[in-house]
């Protein structure tokens, strides 16, 4: 594929179009009184006699095809300014693509790309509008993209900063942007892509982390006012083995105040909104983690979930989302909440993110997802709670995607399972009395800071007696002993994800009822999983905000995973 500018003589009037054997696709004309300075250091083509060229920098050539590239093409950098000069005079004018011959979804900044956006590499490249293709790619993508060096991390980090600047939900998603830190992340994975050192499949890709993660010279604050100007003075480890593995820290996401609910509403510092209505709740308590990758504006997002803090916010923007077992990654400089369930996972467009992250995040290999199949596996439906007071939507899309897994060839059985009832009886004391006994004096020296259901939430514990603690932990040990022995014939366990839709953030705003009843049906069937110890995995349905949980035993992410992919596929 060769890339063409022809100048018409005129500086109010130029064309730009792209031309290959295979593939032809046009950049409309754009008019203006403004002058465009001429393109110059133009190649002229053996043949055509037209003025080919290509864009980059000095020395490094940018195409979209390796093998159509001739020795006669010559590096131009003027070129990039001229395309860039003209799109914007295209915006400008206001002009539109033939609607019947081009696909709006792969339109962005009114240019038309390529299919599955393969170019290689050129400085400027994302301002002329093509790259804002990767923004939606999965992050795997992405990283194949920098191995076969079609893609360079500077300009894929510039691409989403620019992005996350000009985005008008910038300040309800992230909390800091982290440019600086960023920039020299990516130029380090280019410099280790350029010499063939890559240090893994993600190596390069810039995600998002919440904003409990502490993050060394930069403000980690956890949504609330109580920690405000807290700037650790090191990384947590977990975001240091990804560093380790080449991920780019883009900046710190919103979230619920100190992760105590799973709506993500926080008028103490900033409330995302859901990718399916703008109007709602992105979920939480990772709710900024959610929104930058369901808004393009990161690759992954790192969460963390003590009752479904990754896998409602996760379900309620169509995004797979990992519970890791407790214990399975490190807490290190993370902000708790109850340490005692408290685990770190990614919020990703696939499962394939979701093993890789997971590597990245543990200093470790990824899981085998090839040939991963649901031929013969059973799955249980739990007939209990999971399933009480599911709204229409949720309910329609669970069932839609059981008979889409049987129809791959899993073999689904409903059964009783009273056990899950029993464990919850004892969610109260174990989460509440923690998370209070964690933070009682920095929340009594201040409570008027605080969002006062978070408060109130809080407070809840500080009615929880030792012996009752106590009491419910070993109840809570027993119970999962015996979940384990009441699932040993299935392979995993599945139910809806969430059984509400987003909420209203102004009704949840103005009334404390429905904030009250919603949150605890938002992590209603999430907490069950951690109250059983379990490896957890949410996949869209297809419905929007309406997701799947797949439910495995303690420390089998590997299998979770692989499950999880053939269950990505069947409902697909």
């Amino acid at each position: 594929m060769r890339a063409w500018i022809i100048w018409t003589g005129r500086r109010d009037c130029a064309s730009s179009f792209l031309q290959s054997t295979r593939h032809s696709h046009a950049f409309e004309n754009a008019r203006s009184d403004e002058a465009i300075p001429p393109p110059c250091c133009f190649a002229q083509h053996a043949t055509a006699g037209r003025l080919s060229c290509r864009t980059g920098r000095e020395g490094q050539a940018f195409e979209c095809d390796k093998a159509a590239r001739t020795p006669g093409d010559r590096v131009i950098s003027p070129l990039f300014r001229a395309v860039r000069k003209l799109n914007a005079l295209r915006s400008a004018a206001g002009r539109h693509s033939k609607a019947g011959a081009l696909d709006a979804g792969r339109r962005r900044g009114g240019i038309v790309h390529a299919p599955n956006c393969v170019y290689r590499h050129g400085i400027g490249f994302e301002r002329t509008g093509m790259a804002q293709e990767w923004l939606w790619r999965s992050a795997a993508d992405l990283g194949r993209g920098i191995a076969a060096g079609r893609i360079n991390p500077v300009d894929l980090t510039e691409t989403y900063l620019e992005a996350i600047s000009a985005h008008p939900l910038r300040d309800r998603i992230y909390a800091r942007v982290t440019p600086d830190r960023a920039r020299s992340e990516a130029e380090a994975a280019a410099r280790r892509a350029a010499a063939g050192r890559r240090r893994g499949p993600l190596d390069g890709v810039p995600v998002s982390w919440k904003d409990l993660f502490d993050t060394s010279g930069v403000a980690t604050e956890a949504g609330t006012a109580l920690l405000k100007g807290r700037v650790p003075a090191q990384d947590a480890e977990v975001l240091r083995n990804a560093t380790s593995a080449g991920l780019i820290c883009l900046g710190k996401t919103h979230m619920s105040e100190l992760a105590f609910s799973g709506l993500g509403y926080n008028p103490v510092t900033a409330t995302p909104p859901s990718v399916n209505d703008a109007n709602a709740v992105a979920g939480g308590s990772s709710s900024g983690a959610a929104a930058s990758v369901a808004h393009g504006l990161a690759a992954c997002g790192i969460g963390s979930d003590t009752g479904g803090s990754v896998r409602v916010p996760a379900a309620w923007n169509d995004l797979v989302g990992l519970k890791t077992t407790s214990g399975r990654l490190p807490l290190n400089g993370v902000v708790p909440l109850v340490a005692s369930l408290d685990t770190v996972g990614p919020l990703c467009r696939t499962v394939e993110d979701a093993a890789l992250t997971l590597a990245a995040l543990e200093g470790a290999s990824a899981p085998d997802l090839a040939g991963a199949s649901l031929r013969n596996a059973r799955l249980l439906v739990p007939e209990t709670i999971t399933m009480d007071s599911v709204r229409s939507e949720p309910r329609a899309a669970f069932c839609g995607a059981v008979e889409r897994l049987r129809a791959a060839g899993a073999i689904v059985e409903w059964r009783e399972a009273p056990l899950i009832g029993e464990v919850m009886e004892h969610a109260a004391a174990v989460m509440a009395a923690e998370a209070y006994g964690t933070w009682r004096h920095m929340i009594e020296k201040a409570p008027e800071k605080m969002f006062p259901e978070i408060l109130e939430r809080f407070r809840a514990g500080s009615g929880v007696s030792g012996a009752d603690f106590a009491h419910a932990w070993r109840q809570i040990k027993e119970l999962r002993r015996k979940w384990l022995a009441f699932t040993a014939a299935f392979d995993a366990a599945i139910w809806p994800a969430s059984p509400i839709l987003p909420p209203n953030i102004e009704r949840l705003a103005s009334d404390s009822d429905y904030y009250k009843a919603e949150n605890l049906l938002a992590l209603r069937n999430t907490r069950i999983g951690n109250l059983l110890g379990l490896s957890s995995l949410t996949l869209p349905t297809g419905v929007p905000s309406a997701g799947i949980l797949i439910n495995m035993r303690p420390m089998a992410e590997e299998r979770l995973l692989r499950l999880g992919k053939a269950a990505e596929e069947a409902l697909a």
